[in-house]
């Protein structure tokens, strides 16, 4: 029989009150039990009818990656066990995995970044991690990632084509973002957390797509209005703190002395000047900006809201902002992350859209991403922005 601590070798078999499973030992390997000796078998026979079965124990445990790190997800019944486990998949993985952590607490900060003990390994959470062509550098303490979302990432920018403009409200280091840069696609790409967008111009500079990318740290109401609102008079996005990843320091050993100013025809642009290398023997110049000349104002082909928990609050945003005589071309396609439990249905999430637009959604198309707990899922939820939602008709008709 199986000899380990708190593992009982002899339970009730769940089909049956009369008969019971006996775990046999790592030694008995062989179905017809020849690794027992032939005595003691003989006698078990006469006590009972022995039959072999498969045995299979689920460990309740599960953890994904990150780089070189390990994220464990454990549930409350095995915390108690948490450096065991830690120890065995730093071992088993080593050295592809260095660092176990494992998340403390709920997450209560503004920027929605967890809290982690490190359990095994090195306390190390700035880490790279490759996926579909892009690499990213981030640091697993400061930014939110989560590996488990890589198909989803390429999955909705397959959806964008080359040339597309595409404003991500809650960009991150940037798994779609950088992307669809690749992809040829002009990017605007926002997030309130400063780390994020540090991360995310170092990943533009990376993966060479700093011509296409332009990050901005605001907050994601203010990033939007300022996208899509028509500039008055000649100035546009004339916020001090709206400021491109183009104008911008791509590593800490850069310092950019940079100004914005408005162009005639009233959109962002910047003055390419030359910045020193701080760090170094040599004070070498380089240029760090290059124009930043769309009109969002004037067209934007998708809007990515990847934010499940809060996105749908941010849809009144839409409300009277894109003027038509000014808009070129079909309006823009949302794609609004969301949380349904299973007491919960589309068409629940639809009429809370279509009630924050004060507008009737058309065709709108789900796509459940995966399942985040036993009754709850996470949908991206994907329409096309109605014109009656969005149309400033006072200012249009004026």
């Amino acid at each position: 029989m199986l000899d380990k601590p708190r593992i009982k070798p002899v339970i009730q078999d769940p089909t049956s009150e009369k008969t019971r499973y006996v775990i046999l030992a790592e030694k008995v390997q062989n179905p017809d039990l020849s690794d027992i000796p032939a005595q003691i078998l003989d006698e078990l026979k006469k006590l009972c009818r022995i039959e072999t079965v498969p045995y299979s124990m689920t460990l309740g445990y599960s953890y994904w990656g990150a780089g070189h790190i390990a994220h464990l997800n454990i549930p409350d019944a095995l915390l108690p066990y948490k450096d065991v486990i830690a120890k065995v998949i730093y071992d088993k993985n080593y050295p592809r995995i260095q660092t176990v952590v494992n998340k403390i607490g709920s997450i209560e900060n503004e920027f929605r970044v967890p809290k982690f003990e490190v359990l095994a390994g090195k306390p190390d959470m700035a880490t790279e991690v490759k996926q579909y062509g892009a690499t990213f550098k981030l640091d697993y303490g400061l930014v939110y990632w989560n590996s488990r979302l890589e198909h989803e990432h390429i999955r909705l920018v397959n959806k964008f084509n080359q040339g597309d403009v595409i404003c991500d409200m809650f960009a991150g280091i940037g798994p779609f973002a950088i992307p669809a840069a690749q992809k040829g696609c002009l990017v605007y790409a926002n997030d309130l957390n400063p780390d994020s967008v540090r991360y995310l111009k170092i990943n533009a500079d990376i993966n060479k797509v700093n011509d296409n990318l332009h990050a901005y740290t605001m907050d994601a109401r203010n990033f939007i209005s300022q996208a899509l609102a028509v500039p008055v008079g000649e100035s546009k996005l004339g916020d001090s703190s709206l400021v491109s990843s183009a104008q911008c320091d791509t590593h800490e050993d850069i310092e950019a002395n940079v100004k914005e100013q408005n162009s005639e025809n009233g959109y962002l642009s910047a003055d390419c000047q030359e910045a020193v290398k701080i760090k170094g023997s040599k004070n070498e110049r380089i240029q760090t900006c290059v124009p930043f000349t769309n009109k969002s104002w004037e067209h934007i082909d998708h809007v990515i809201m990847n934010l499940p928990a809060s996105a749908l609050q941010f849809l009144d945003v839409f409300k009277g902002l894109i003027q038509r005589k000014y808009w070129k071309g079909s309006l823009p396609w949302i794609h609004c992350y969301c949380f349904i439990r299973s007491n919960e249905s589309q068409d629940l999430v639809v009429s809370e859209a279509e009630s924050l637009l004060n507008a009737k959604i058309h065709r709108p198309v789900f796509h459940r991403v995966r399942d985040v707990a036993p009754n709850k899922a996470m949908y991206c939820f994907s329409f096309r922005l109605p014109e009656e939602a969005c149309i400033n008709e006072e200012l249009t008709t004026s």
